[in-house]
């Protein structure tokens, strides 16, 4: 089979070679999957440069979020069944095939397309954990997300909307603001064009956030603090703007909030009984039409290291995804 493998450390287009090796085989309990598309993710950036907390050796194949379909069950899996489209996630997935734990993959969402449905699993949970788990996040609420026309931070603007909260979102540029209302959001801030704290406090008449969704670190953390509601809650998403804040525990006694960590990838471990909750739920969401991935352009396989590179500069809106077959 084909496979892309980062053969050396940096930027996608220099890290990433195609490959043939062997098709994998299903380990006891792991299904092999024949990957239809694979939605490419920021820490794949972070992957092919050795900056993501997971390093796997060289070479190694990276992709995180995929759609396929189950062609062979691993011995003591009972299901998902031989011929079931599903959607899942490991590092490794950008080829062919996959073997991937049965617990790591569910059922797509047929309202969904593979373009779609390939970037179901690691935004949205990673959004639902954020709001729901962590902030408990209630309606009515004020929400800001910044990034919000990022993949994950689309994915945090409906499933606010569709919690009932006020969405706020931040972006880097006003054409990408319209994509950020059409999923939820009733203000939208663009980044450098006015201060994000003085126009949160104008937006909410004064009240501020109630909660923060925050992928992007460094300035964007700092503006939250000087937005953020009493008893307000910061969830801390990742780092995508490059710099990690230092936490003021001081400011946050004195203001009475709670920043939070939200590290998605524990909690198919730790809390496997939220995580079929958390699947549930986007399923219902999905079939209704109340959320969908957004889908900023598709390219083939043989493009997959172009995919990485519009995402890692900043410029795309949702996801970006490498279709491999069907």
């Amino acid at each position: 089979m084909r496979a892309w493998r980062v053969t050396a450390l940096g930027e996608p287009a220099d890290a990433l070679r195609l490959d043939e090796i062997a098709v994998p085989s299903s380990a006891p309990g792991e299904v092999l999957v024949r990957v239809r598309a694979v939605a490419a993710n920021f820490p794949d950036v972070l992957l092919c440069r050795g900056q993501y907390q997971v390093r796997p050796e060289l070479p190694f194949v990276p992709g995180i979020e995929f759609v396929g379909d189950v062609v062979a069950l691993g011995e003591g899996v009972a299901g998902p069944a031989i011929g079931t489209r599903v959607v899942g996630s490991k590092i490794g997935v950008l080829s062919e095939y996959a073997a991937v734990l049965a617990s790591d993959v569910w059922e797509a969402p047929a309202a969904l397309d593979d373009a779609a449905a390939s970037g179901l699993t690691v935004a949205y949970q990673t959004a639902w954990f954020g709001l729901h788990r962590r902030a408990a996040l209630e309606a009515g609420e004020w929400m800001l997300v910044h990034a919000a026309a990022g993949g994950v931070g689309l994915a945090a603007v409906q499933l606010g909307a569709a919690a009932g909260a006020r969405v706020i979102g931040v972006v880097g540029s006003a054409s990408k603001a319209q994509v950020v209302r059409d999923a939820g959001a009733e203000v939208v801030i663009v980044r450098g064009e006015t201060d994000i704290a003085s126009a949160v406090k104008e937006a909410t008449g004064g009240h501020g956030a109630d909660v923060v969704f925050d992928p992007v670190g460094g300035a964007a953390f700092e503006a939250s603090t000087k937005c953020i509601a009493f008893e307000g809650r910061i969830i801390v998403v990742g780092f995508a703007g490059g710099d990690i804040q230092t936490l003021p525990a001081g400011h946050v006694l004195v203001k009475n909030y709670s920043v939070l960590g939200l590290h998605w990838g524990l909690y198919p471990r730790v809390r496997p009984d939220l995580i079929e909750r958390a699947r549930a739920e986007l399923a219902r969401l999905a079939e209704t039409g109340t959320i969908a991935p957004v889908v900023d352009h598709a390219v083939t396989f043989e493009e997959a290291p172009a995919a990485l590179t519009a995402l890692a500069d900043g410029g795309t809106v949702g996801r970006v995804v490498v279709h491999v077959g069907a």
